[in-house]
């Protein structure tokens, strides 16, 4: 197999030969070659049918990185595909699914690797479609630099914008402005300046170092490795000579940080940490500590696949033998004692919603950050930023693609850093509960002072001594159901059964509760989210009493009543579902709701323009009819109750 010659019409004898003068003539030449060199990796960017996947198999072309099957292969995919006519399709170099071959388009995020005289490359091609924004981020996050694509005849469109955004939001300071398919503009100078004088002034508050604006054409090669003649006016490098010479200083962040992924315990006479060292140093003989607990121990050895090291630095794989027994797992950060990290669990962050789900405060999801672990919830959108003009909008819930700046609340205390300071541990992603969805990704800003005034209070009685002098248990029954369904008048008998028996009960009934404590909630996604997290911290309150609780929502949504259970207690916790069908209910129509949601003038009626999301795995189902009250409230009393 060999790299591939002067085949390409669209290369010139001459070049061919300068080009292959340049290669080292030796496998240990190129080899030394390459580690001499530094690497850079950057993203290809921009909005759909930029040219991202073309520039990048235009890149990989003039580099000589193909090998003749490659080669033959590419021809090959050209003439099935015809996307260019007669001529070859880079693009296919990149765009490795079925999908994107036959639609034109990248989804997934293809990375290259390549390499000049000057300089080793990874590329990372990143989809310019709005649905997968998600990838675009997942390629930004280990990058250098951006090629920021606009093409000449569209010049900057929204998805343009957001990828700048982006682009900044994950640190890289360094952008080329590609302004491609300058052969369908007639190379004209004014195209040119025009597109270049937009994006700079948009891109002025985004603190980019650097923004190089190169006039290309990825298809025919102008102005890729060699200047071209259709650009007399300009003036500027090629984009190859961007990418080679373009300067990156690499944070350098002291503070050792590694995160536990696994205790390795092959045999009784050895136990181990192992992770990749996410920052900083750490050497044998150093005193290490359990950010979490604050045990502390010193590294006896560092162990890796290939052996024994004295050190080990950011990106290393090791395993860590201390001198001592410390209790330490996965998820526990580990730093150097005499530079400690800091907890949290509230921070501000900048978040990017990547699902078609909306974001809602107060809707419980998981959070990773590094190794760790934890349920968290949006407290606050403190406002959205518009994409197009960066201006701050309020806003009560996000949408696919939405950027927000918002705070976050985690049930435990989290290792973090801003994400200036520290990748590692200022990055996170939040993920749906119910289908493990990866919704949004977050960047943090820095903590909440609340988080580090708020204390809990020890108190003297505890549950148990209520629950004592109660003579029962605490406990939470959820009633769900559509309006109509039965649920309060189910919860009003049961209540009355149990406070025959002498038992301690409260009825936190849905329009009750909207006349007080919840009256200024109304009845969108969001409204109703914050509207069960509400109940059920009272609940939970309440429980904490030694009384029974019942509780009559609609709570239409699978995740808060999940959230619910959690909060209270799997144990303390009854989800009875009041399942009366819809007809049933709007016969009924005791309120007259359901009539006025026919009429159009209720927007956000449940079970008709409003969903209503059934309990999968309920404790208790009743049909909610009146011949089954009284088998339902004995199996109910039964099932609070147990002997």
């Amino acid at each position: 197999m060999t790299r591939k010659t002067s085949t390409a019409n669209t290369q010139s004898a001459a070049m061919a030969q300068a080009q292959a003068a340049a290669r080292p003539q030796t496998i240990e030449a190129f080899l030394a070659q390459q580690n001499e060199q530094d690497l850079l990796r950057f993203i290809t960017c921009g909005s759909v049918d930029d040219g991202k996947s073309t520039l990048i198999g235009r890149l990989l072309w003039e580099a000589h990185q193909l090998f003749d099957d490659q080669l033959a292969t590419l021809k090959s995919e050209s003439r099935k595909y015809g996307t260019q006519g007669p001529d070859i399709d880079f693009a296919l170099l990149v765009d490795g699914l079925a999908a994107e071959r036959e639609q034109g388009i990248t989804i997934d995020v293809a990375y290259r690797f390549f390499a000049t005289s000057r300089r080793k490359f990874i590329v990372a091609d990143t989809p310019g479609h709005e649905q997968y924004t998600r990838n675009m981020v997942t390629g930004a996050s280990t990058a250098d630099a951006a090629i920021l694509l606009v093409d000449a005849r569209a010049g900057l469109l929204t998805q343009t914008r957001r990828h700048a955004f982006l682009v900044s939001l994950m640190g890289i300071r360094q952008v080329v402005l590609a302004i491609n398919k300058m052969d369908l503009v007639d190379f004209k100078v004014e195209t040119f300046k025009e597109i270049e004088e937009a994006f700079e002034k948009f891109a002025a508050p985004l603190g980019f170092e650097s923004i190089t604006a190169v006039p290309i054409s990825a298809l025919k090669g102008d102005n890729i490795t060699q200047r071209s003649s259709n650009t007399p006016w300009y003036k500027g490098p090629t984009l190859m000579g961007c990418l080679e010479t373009i300067h990156i200083e690499k944070p350098i962040n002291e503070r050792f940080v590694f995160p536990v992924q696994w205790v390795n315990r092959p045999d009784a006479s050895f136990r181990g940490f192992s992770g990749t060292v996410a920052q900083g140093l750490v050497k044998v003989g150093d005193e290490i500590c359990v950010t979490a607990s604050g045990q502390k121990a010193t590294v006896a050895e560092i162990s890796t696949m290939d052996g024994a090291l004295p050190t080990a630095a950011a990106g290393d794989a090791i395993t860590l033998r201390l001198d001592k027994e410390i209790d330490a797992s996965r998820g526990d950060v580990l730093s150097l004692a005499q530079t400690p990290l800091d907890m949290t669990d509230q921070f501000e962050a900048t978040l990017v919603w990547l699902h078609e789900e909306p974001g809602l405060p107060g809707r419980s999801h998981e959070l990773k950050l590094a190794s760790q672990w934890t349920r968290a919830s949006i407290t606050h959108i403190k406002h959205r930023i518009d994409i197009n003009t960066l201006a701050h909008d309020a806003s009560r819930q996000l949408q696919l693609n939405d950027i927000a700046v918002c705070n976050i609340a985690t049930t435990k205390s989290l290792v973090y850093d801003s994400y200036t300071n520290s990748k590692s541990l200022g990055s996170f992603i939040l993920v749906d509960r119910i289908t493990h969805a990866t919704v949004a990704a977050g960047m943090i800003t820095h903590s909440l002072r609340r988080a580090q005034n708020v204390h809990k209070q020890a108190l003297t009685i505890s549950r148990a001594d209520r629950e004592n002098l109660n003579g029962h248990g605490g406990k939470v029954v959820w009633f769900t159901g559509l309006s109509g369904s039965g649920k309060s008048t189910l919860a009003n008998t049961l209540e009355a059964e149990l406070h025959a028996k002498g038992m301690r009960t409260y009825i936190l009934d849905g329009d009750n509760i909207r006349q007080g404590l919840n009256k200024d909630l109304g009845f969108t996604d969001a409204d109703r989210v914050e509207n069960i997290r509400r109940i059920a911290e009272v609940a939970k309150l309440m429980m904490d009493a030694g009384l029974i609780v019942l509780t009559a929502f609609i709570s239409p949504f699978r995740q808060e009543r999940q959230m619910a259970r959690e909060l209270v207690g799997a144990d303390n916790f009854v989800e009875v579902y009041v399942n009366t069908p819809l007809e049933v209910c709007e016969e009924r129509d005791v309120k007259g709701l359901y009539k006025k949601a026919r009429a159009g003038k209720i927007p956000n009626m449940t079970g008709i323009n409003s969903p209503y999301e059934a309990p999968q795995n309920p404790d208790y189902i009743t049909e909610g009819t009146p011949t089954s009250m009284e088998t339902s409230i004995k199996e109910l009393i039964a099932l609070i109750t147990p002997r």
